[in-house]
């Protein structure tokens, strides 16, 4: 088996990956039909609804997440993810009913965008962390790489099957078939094997635990940069449904299909940096910047796109930048915590992650309605270099590095004069060896074209 998909030849994790894809599917139609059914169905194109909507789903993780890390950390993360995942299939059942039989309202929609944030918030955390006991310590970044990849590839399929079944059934039906799909991830948790789980260090009861995370974190340079960059781009620049759904609908006047493909259209993309995320052995920092500085090139580009199709094309590097930036950094923080710390550090990074959310999605929502659709998009363009800009001169002016070109590869060096290496310094110092690999991969592609 190839070094891309090394982790498929763990039973447990196989089980996991197939079932999350599958699952993944209907989470992302149910994306797609939430946002038509308030910007179409219930409002006449407000982006201020959607936004709001968009911002009580995520609001959850910012007040949760520190306990769900925490609960990661002490509780069997098996039958908590079997909690979780249920509870998101009835709210799913729930909506869809309400929409089938007509009695859907906005406020129903909010309530229950509200609900689902607190499940993914108890969720996300421990679903992070859960990968830990299906794969070895050492196939860890590959399998958290592949779980970006299985959730791509579902978003390849996801919104295009519900623009094709909002425009033949109706946007109901969709929110049931996501439901239904909850049941692939249920029963891949049932039938794992319990004697292969790589048991987890589990967090002794104590007080003051999550303050605890708090001083690990400020601690760890690295990864106070990892999550200032994914809080700014995730507030502003990842609000893709949001964006797309107003693109579509007053830009280029286009219908639920439309919508639905550009959001397979960004997949690709994304799709394509989860594989290539999957061959990197050392994930570290400094990638997490060069890939946000991408994604605000990329997303000033696709603001200016004057038709649908070229507005398509631009989406697939966008998708490849934020992929890349998302993954890496996830594997980042989880490679380098201690184990016993991985859950509530993770509930940190989740919490900044969603819970930027909240406050960026009804300001771009607010800006796309006011100022048109293109600023929406144009807003987390900027607000995304400016962060990576920024990340950048501070770590180079406090890790010391010196950045040096060469016509032959190694192409960029990065060295720490100093001879003060911390664990963040460490961690790009490995990715030499890794962009070179990705590098040669990219120009053997070229040649076998």
């Amino acid at each position: 088996m190839s070094t891309t998909f090394a982790s498929l030849r763990y039973f447990n994790y196989r089980l996991w990956f197939f079932g999350a894809t599958f699952s993944n599917i209907g989470t992302w139609m149910q994306r797609i039909a939430q946002d038509w059914l308030v910007l179409v169905v219930l409002t006449a194109d407000s982006g201020t609804a959607l936004g709001i909507v968009t911002g009580l789903q995520f609001l959850p993780a910012l007040l949760l997440s520190p306990w769900a890390g925490l609960l990661a950390d002490r509780v069997n993360q098996k039958r908590l993810l079997l909690a979780t995942q249920s509870t998101a299939a009835i709210l799913a059942l729930g909506l869809g009913l309400l929409v089938v039989l007509g009695h859907v309202e906005l406020w129903h929609v909010y309530v229950f965008a509200g609900l689902l944030g607190c499940a993914t918030a108890l969720d996300a955390p421990v679903r992070q962390t859960f990968v830990a006991a299906l794969v070895p310590p050492e196939r860890l970044p590959n399998a958290v790489a592949l779980n970006s990849a299985s959730f791509n590839t579902a978003r390849l399929i996801g919104p295009g099957a519900a623009g094709l079944m909002i425009a033949w059934i109706g946007t109901g039906w969709v929110f049931l078939t996501n439901a239904l799909t909850f049941a692939a991830t249920i029963a891949a948790l049932l039938l794992m094997r319990s004697g292969e789980l790589t048991p987890n260090a589990r967090a002794t009861r104590s007080t003051g635990q999550i303050r605890e995370a708090i001083a690990y974190v400020r601690g760890r340079a690295d990864i106070v940069v990892i999550m200032v960059i994914v809080g700014v781009v995730s507030a502003f620049g990842l609000n893709f449904q949001l964006t797309s759904a107003l693109m579509a609908r007053t830009v280029f006047d286009k219908g639920p299909g439309e919508y639905g493909i550009l959001g397979s259209i960004l997949a690709v993309g994304s799709l394509a940096g989860a594989l290539l995320a999957a061959r990197r052995k050392s994930p570290g920092p400094r990638v997490v910047i060069a890939a946000a500085f991408g994604m605000g090139i990329g997303t000033g580009v696709m603001a200016l796109m004057p038709t649908y199709a070229l507005y398509a094309v631009a989406c697939v590097p966008v998708g490849f930048a934020a992929l890349t930036m998302l993954t890496t950094s996830n594997a980042t923080i989880q490679t380098s915590t201690e184990p016993a710390m991985r859950g509530r550090v993770m509930s940190l990074y989740v919490m900044v992650f969603f819970g930027a959310g909240p406050i960026g999605s009804p300001i771009v929502g607010w800006i796309g309605e006011t100022f048109g659709a293109r600023w929406s998009i144009g807003i987390g363009s900027i607000t995304t270099l400016l962060v990576a800009i920024g990340a950048a001169a501070w770590s180079i002016r406090h890790w010391d590095l010196e950045v040096t070109y060469h016509l032959r590869r190694p192409r960029v060096r990065v060295t720490y004069p100093s001879g003060r290496v911390s664990a963040a310094a460490a961690s790009a110092a490995r990715e030499d060896a890794t962009l070179e690999i990705a590098e040669q991969h990219i120009e053997d592609t070229a040649n076998r074209a």
